[in-house]
């Protein structure tokens, strides 16, 4: 197998960034070779921390006021969430996994591999080792990626907050469907904001402003793989047209509910957020992926490529959920219809925001 091939690691960190790319050969579809359920907590584990950084910025720069528009009022805000992965989540335990086949070639030495955060040098070296008729065939041997040293996930955004009656304003994000190569995205989001302070007596005196917020987002992508055989000859049912249109189709899903304040002068606005955030990320693998087998017909046992070890599909790979409590504080700078402003969350996975807009109203 190609180290250059995307493979089903590869693919779902694409889908966390989305755009198609491959790590620069530090995985490849050997990662699947000690079976479908050690492959997919080797995933879980190694792409996690993305995934959470990921996820707390996908949830964050919906607002950069707690004051409504006025009705038919708008502002148009692009922004960039930066989630932060921190030094606790850039290495796992290879040994905590529960890993089924894969052991480690040296059993007493260490089990704490990278991260995809973590240090850019191999982990530990990995084997599947069965035995067969009293033989024991080694059927994948290969080190735990290295990790790419990059400890931030950049999550561009783009939205629009429209102004509504009774001091409320709805947000929506979209991204209609960008296809590159075999690969798409498209997203979608809508959040509502409702001014509470308006039920205090003499709010109008105040120089501040006090709201709620709810909002969800929804990214959808099917990313391209090419997870091949190592050799067509050991398939009798199987040619190369049957192992293309594999792909991952994969959604992140984002949650943000927050109590909002804000302190209002001719030029700068400061504000903040007390909240809970969450989201999820879950992927299916389409396609017929090839694994090996040991084959016993003859002594000692080969390793082959057959019919049986072709999985239709593999799906339901969930990884864990980034969710807490979040708070945060910023400024926005206001020059005529003009908007910059910037914000920092602190939760489990810190993310810094920042932005620009037009707003009217």
């Amino acid at each position: 197998m190609k180290k250059h091939q995307i493979s089903k690691i590869s693919a779902i960190a694409a889908l966390l960034f989305f755009f198609n790319f491959s790590l620069h050969g530090q995985i490849d579809g050997e990662f699947l070779k000690g079976g479908i359920n050690d492959g997919t907590k080797l995933i879980e584990a190694y792409i996690s921390p993305w995934a959470k950084a990921f996820g707390a910025g996908f949830s964050g720069g919906w607002y950069n006021t707690a004051k409504p528009h006025k009705f038919g009022g708008f502002d148009i805000t692009f922004t960039v969430n930066a989630g932060l992965v921190p030094e606790s989540e850039t290495t796992f335990d290879l040994a905590e996994l529960g890993l089924e086949h894969f052991t480690l070639v040296n059993p007493s030495g260490t089990s704490i591999a990278p991260t995809i955060a973590g240090q850019q040098q191999d982990g530990p070296e990995l084997h599947y080792v069965s035995n067969i008729s009293g033989y024991d065939v080694e059927l994948a041997r290969l080190n735990s990626p290295a990790g790419t040293g990059l400890k931030f996930i950049p999550v561009p955004m783009a939205q629009v907050g429209i102004g509504l009656p009774l001091n409320s304003e709805i947000k929506v994000r979209f991204i209609p469907k960008l296809t590159y190569d075999e690969s798409d995205v498209s997203l979608w989001g809508v959040g509502l904001l409702h001014s509470i302070i308006q039920y205090i007596p003499g709010n109008e005196l105040m120089p501040f402003d006090i709201s709620v917020f709810g909002g969800y987002t929804r990214l959808k992508t099917n990313i391209g793989l090419e997870i091949y055989p190592d050799s067509y000859a050991d398939y009798v049912n199987y040619t190369s047209e049957d192992f293309t249109g594999q792909k991952v189709t994969g959604m992140v899903e984002g949650w943000n509910a927050s109590l909002i304040g804000s302190f209002n002068l001719p030029v700068i606005t400061i504000y903040g957020g007390l909240g809970y955030a969450s989201s999820r990320t879950v992927a299916d693998v389409v396609g017929n992926i090839p694994l090996p087998t040991a084959d016993a017909s003859s002594l000692p046992p080969s390793v082959v490529y057959t019919d049986a070890g072709v999985v239709n599909d593999i799906t339901g790979i969930e990884i864990e959920d980034f969710s807490g409590l979040r708070a945060n504080l910023g400024f926005r700078l206001k020059f005529a219809l003009f908007t910059i402003h910037a914000d920092y969350t602190r939760s489990q996975y810190n993310v810094f925001t920042a932005g620009l807009g037009i707003s009217f109203r």
